[in-house]
């Protein structure tokens, strides 16, 4: 077990019920996929966090679904952009503090515009990356969005 993280802080801190789960992961297999498997939990449940650039609101912070793909149409719609593409992987650290496979969407280095699908509504718990990898934060939806001032929209293929 590792520290507490910057991510869990901040939970803590807004005194947010959560859980924390901690699994193996090798940098052959980051996926989110995988995490939910070795987690136990349904695809549907546990959520990537990706960030992309929009050509007139810059850096976008998006939550989606691991068995699902950004739809990236919608994306730019939900962050009223007209085009947004994903950052390089070696632009995240510099962007966010995170590295690939451990991006949450709780104590970036900035307070980026973040969007979370709307099938976050579906379950009562999600999960997300705690803010390293092979660790997974379970929280309510409804307080994962109040904390990072996110906005719900369907941006998935």
């Amino acid at each position: 077990m590792s520290a507490k993280t910057n991510a869990v802080r901040m939970v803590e801190k807004a005194g947010i019920a959560y859980e924390e789960k901690f699994y193996d992961c090798e940098e052959s297999d980051l996926s989110g996929t995988h995490a939910a498997q070795v987690l136990g939990l349904p695809e549907e449940q546990v959520f990537k966090t990706l960030v992309a650039r929009g050509a007139k609101t810059g850096i976008n912070v998006f939550c989606i679904p691991v068995c699902c793909e950004l739809d990236l149409k919608k994306a730019a719609k939900a962050a009223g952009d007209k085009n947004m593409e994903l950052v390089a992987v070696k632009e995240l650290l510099g962007l966010t503090g995170y590295i690939r496979g451990g991006c949450s969407p709780v104590g970036m280095k900035k307070k980026y515009p973040t969007f979370i699908d709307e099938l976050c509504c579906l379950s009562d718990t999600i999960a997300v990356s705690a803010g390293e990898r092979g660790h997974q934060m379970l929280l309510p939806p409804e307080d994962l969005i109040a904390l990072v001032d996110a906005k719900t929209a369907d941006l998935t293929v």
